[in-house]
């Protein structure tokens, strides 16, 4: 989610923590004398290339390296797939290799180099089939998209790499919990106040630069729409909706209703260096989106995007897609994007995240933001925005011409807390 659209796109991007204020996040840190000048810059990507590989007929696997050309300052995932080889020399799944679909993930601090391990059946020398790339890598730049794999009797076998790999990371907390939102205390209003998350962001009801169809709504302006905000025995509803009769905003007739909650005059909710944590249930309509995030204190840009279910692209399975992205910049005009839109039950064994809780987290420290589904890190970038003091949004926007009736529109939010390193 962003504030505005009609700024420049330059790029599309998250430690084991130590106590109190620091954090000890990747073996090394490539980026520590970086410039980022403010969080209007980000270290280039790394581009990630499939290696020719070799293995000794009669082995039982052959490793095929996967390599980045420099140390990435951001999380890296290629899917990649074997494919039979070409010629009279060729390999055939089922026959001389195992067919293989993997996920390679690199961490920032991670060797360059990792091997994907293709089960051999029963390949003769100079057979030979191929792995390559699914898809462009989220992350890194796209180099050298296939290579061969070929069974050689003369060659040193491609070795496995083994060692000085980070698991990733479990969500821990590190500070004081500042807020917990429970049915008793959770408060809105128009504009919010101290005690309210405000029903409208910073700058208004709508956000029609980003293509949004929906508006903003609050009950108490709009008396007769269904009521966008309810607390039920399962948690706090954002209730999105086609209006029965269009409302006009700045101009502009809005046939759909969105929901907002926004920390942004809220000062509990709001955190330099910590975590984040909501449990949310998410909606299945198509045309919705819902998000959470985070907006500096000091303006737009910089932001930092915990989750969004980019419900408008046909490809979007709420079931089973998760997203982390950043965007930096400064005064209103955002120089880089950079983040991942993953198929989490593939990458991670993560999935159902319409059919019921999920915990979605992200932990901001000086070195590095990291992100977390179900306590599983998911995504780091090294942080850009140091010293930034970040208010918290929650949402469901609408951006469809649509019937809007398939489905549920509406996202659940069971817990929300936020930590102050």
């Amino acid at each position: 989610m962003i504030v505005v659209s009609d700024a420049t796109t330059a790029e599309a991007t998250s430690a084991v923590a130590a106590p109190a204020q620091t954090q000890t996040i990747a073996s090394t840190n490539s980026f520590a004398s970086f410039d980022f000048a403010n969080g209007t810059r980000l270290p280039a990507k790394a581009t990630l290339s499939i290696g020719a590989a070799t293995f000794q007929p009669g082995a039982s696997v052959a490793y095929v390296p996967v390599i980045l050309n420099q140390a990435t300052p951001n999380t890296v995932i290629a899917r990649v797939i074997t494919v039979n080889g070409s010629g009279s020399t060729k390999a055939i799944s089922g026959y001389q290799y195992k067919a293989t679909e993997d996920v390679v993930i690199f961490r920032p601090g991670d060797p360059l180099r990792k091997t994907v391990a293709v089960p051999i059946l029963s390949a003769t020398n100079g057979q030979q089939f191929s792995l390559k790339l699914r898809e462009a890598p989220w992350g890194a730049n796209q180099g050298t998209a296939s290579a061969t794999v070929t069974a050689n009797a003369g060659a040193t076998p491609t070795a496995a790499a083994t060692s000085g790999f980070r698991n990733p990371r479990s969500f821990r907390t590190y500070g004081a919990l500042q807020y917990d939102m429970t049915k008793d205390t959770m408060r809105w209003s128009d504009v919010g106040w101290s005690g309210a998350w405000a029903t409208q962001l910073s700058h208004g009801r709508a956000q029609p630069a980003n293509g949004e169809t929906g508006l903003y709504l609050d009950e108490s302006l709009y008396p007769w729409v269904e009521a966008p905000l309810r607390y039920t025995d399962e948690g706090l509803v954002f209730h999105t909706q086609k209006l029965w009769s269009a409302i006009t905003y700045n101009g502009t007739a809005y046939q759909y209703g969105s929901v907002v909650l926004s920390g942004h005059n809220t000062p509990a909710t709001q955190i330099g260096y910590g975590q984040y944590e909501w449990v949310a249930k998410m909606p299945t309509r198509r045309g919705a989106w819902p998000a959470f995030w985070l907006i500096s204190t000091s303006g737009w840009p910089p932001e930092i995007d915990v989750y969004e279910g980019f419900g408008y692209q046909s490809y979007w399975d709420f079931d089973r897609h998760v997203s982390a992205t950043i965007h930096g910049g400064s005064g209103g005009v955002r120089s880089f994007q950079r983040g991942t839109n993953i198929q989490a039950e593939q990458a991670y064994g993560l999935s159902g995240f319409a059919q019921g809780y999920h915990r979605y987290a992200v932990d901001i420290g000086p070195e590095y933001i990291t992100w977390f589904v179900d306590g599983l890190e998911t995504y780091q970038s090294v942080n850009p925005f140091r010293g930034h003091r970040w208010y918290p949004i929650m949402d469901v926007a609408v951006k469809t011409t649509s019937a809007y009736d398939d489905g549920s529109g509406d996202m659940i939010v069971k817990s929300f807390r936020a930590w102050q390193n």
